[in-house]
């Protein structure tokens, strides 16, 4: 499943990402790599979800949640 379909308050662990090479290595910079934990804290219009990842909250777009593959 990808991360836009995720459900708030769910905790899921990160796969796979299927985004260029530059947004991937400017994610694994904010910590969020193969083998994290995520928990989707909320979700906004337009599909943009506030995600917390090791204890900190980031706003992502719906273009890279739907690129983003995990599992709960």
């Amino acid at each position: 499943m990808t991360l836009a379909e995720g459900e708030i308050n769910h905790t899921y662990t990160v796969e796979q990402f299927r985004l260029p090479m530059e947004v991937e290595k400017r994610l694994e910079v904010l910590g969020m790599t193969r083998g994290t934990n995520i928990i989707v804290a909320n979700k906004k219009g337009h599909g943009t979800e506030i995600v917390k990842i090791r204890g900190t909250r980031f706003a992502i777009g719906k273009g890279i949640t739907d690129n983003i593959l995990v599992k709960e």
